[in-house]
């Protein structure tokens, strides 16, 4: 009883069930009261009653006197054996009304009616009385709800009530045929659903469940889908990050343990020069810890942040100085381009500083002798929004970025040249955290490259 298909198969048949006893019972009662109507009109109509009537009205212009034409009236006492309900042969009515062309009464010895008028049923269940080819009354009979019926007649009503039972039992049948099938229909996403979420526990996370059933059960099958792929790419992505993490340690401590062993060996000497090369790689290493570390407080939102009113163009000039003399050596011009009058920015200087110094570093790494790395900063133009932002850029000159590679370059240890960015000291993880800093500032962070000309790392920050 717990299964969702026969609660609902259940549930149908007993709407089948009720519904086929309501509507047997009542056509069997409706049947046989219209039935019983129609003997009493084509008794009425055949024991010449109307004729009779007529003929007084056609002799006499009115109805006055006519309640005696009437049979079976109150006080005119049944016929010997032949009573009203007593036998085939009785007249199969307990009392007779009569009423004139307006249906008002004008004779009811039976007290049929408690009305002065005919009502709009009771004058279309009335026998009209036509004289001259226009009604000039109608005759209204009381069938007895209970007087035995002719064989012919009971053989006939009851074959009909038994055919109302047999539809209302193969509409039941059909009916419960039907839900078992719905049922089944509704029953069978959700079970495939489950199944899918227990292979999805289990480990199976490139299980799929297809899309079938009601728009309802449709997108609930469709939401899973998305969710199992989620989950497979999130478990992929741990899985990479693990074996670039695993990556990343090893080249340090190569470089560490194998220097040792040289010395050890007597293949270095114990110099000051070894336990330098020893101590920068060590450096390497911590560097490596920290900016992991980092990455990981900054995407669960614990990073601490003092937001604050920022002058930018302050801070663009410091960054620029800092890296002056390195621009000077490698032969690339490293320019600023930021109106004095820029509205403050509201961020964390420290880690917009931290921001500005990975961008430069990565420009000024990837710009060839004779070009040049420019710092742009400016409202966010083409913003139709209440409150602009403002924008900072660096351009560089450099190679550019390949369009295959462009989508990916802020995940963690992705790098479009690997050998490169390692021999300069790279950890690939610079762009991943400064996207963490810019977005937990309310910020927004991206990237344009042209392949042979140059890229444009931005982002943009609430104005303070």
């Amino acid at each position: 009883m717990h299964r969702l298909w026969l609660q609902l198969a259940l549930g149908f048949a007993l709407v089948a069930l009720i519904s086929t006893v309501t509507v047997a019972t009542l056509a069997n009662a409706r049947a046989t009261a219209t039935f019983r109507g129609y003997l009493v009109q084509s008794k009425l109509a055949e024991s010449g009653v109307i004729d009779q009537l007529a003929a007084y009205y056609a002799a006499n212009g009115s109805w006055t006197g006519a309640e005696a034409l009437l049979p079976q009236a109150p006080g005119s006492g049944p016929r010997p054996g032949r009573g009203p309900g007593q036998g085939a042969g009785g007249p199969p009515w307990n009392s007779l009304a009569l009423a004139d062309a307006e249906g008002r009464i004008v004779a009811d010895p039976g007290r049929l009616t408690t009305s002065a008028t005919l009502s709009a049923r009771q004058r279309a269940e009335a026998l009209p009385i036509v004289v001259a080819g226009r009604p000039v009354g109608y005759l209204l009979a009381d069938p007895p709800g209970t007087a035995a019926l002719p064989a012919a007649a009971q053989r006939f009503l009851s074959a009909l009530n038994g055919t109302f039972w047999l539809a209302g039992l193969l509409a039941s049948g059909l009916g419960l045929g039907l839900g078992l099938l719905i049922a089944r229909g509704l029953a069978a996403p959700l079970s495939r659903l489950a199944r899918g979420a227990r292979r999805i526990a289990a480990g199976h996370l490139n299980e799929r469940v297809p899309l079938s059933g009601p728009a309802e059960v449709r997108t609930v099958a469709a939401a899973f889908n998305v969710m199992a792929a989620a989950l497979e790419a999130g478990e992929a992505g741990r899985r990479q990050m693990v074996a670039d993490i695993a990556h990343e340690l090893r080249t340090p401590l190569t470089v560490i343990q194998g220097n040792l062993r040289a010395i050890l060996d007597d293949v270095y000497p114990l110099s000051k020069g070894e336990v330098a090369t020893i101590y920068e790689a060590s450096q390497g290493l911590r560097r490596l810890v920290d900016d992991l570390r980092e990455l990981s407080l900054a995407e669960a939102g614990r990073l601490e942040l003092r937001l604050q009113p920022v002058a930018i163009g302050p801070l663009l000039a410091r960054e620029a100085a800092l890296f002056t003399d390195l621009a000077a050596s490698q032969g690339v011009a490293l320019q600023i381009d930021a109106p004095a009058d820029l509205p403050a920015a509201l961020g964390d200087p420290e880690r917009l500083a931290q921001v500005l110094h990975n961008l430069l570093s990565n420009a000024l790494r990837h710009t060839p002798a004779g070009g040049n790395v420019v710092l742009r900063a400016g409202l966010e133009p083409g913003a139709h929004r209440p409150a602009p932002r403002l924008l900072v850029a660096v351009e560089d000159s450099g190679a550019g970025i390949a369009p295959e590679d462009l989508p990916h370059v802020f995940e963690r240890f992705y790098r479009a040249d690997r050998g490169r960015a390692r021999a300069a000291g790279g950890s690939g993880l610079g762009l991943a955290i400064a996207r963490q800093l810019i977005q937990l500032q309310g910020g927004t962070i991206g990237v344009e490259s042209t392949p042979g000309q140059g890229s444009r790392f931005w982002f943009v920050l609430p104005l303070a």
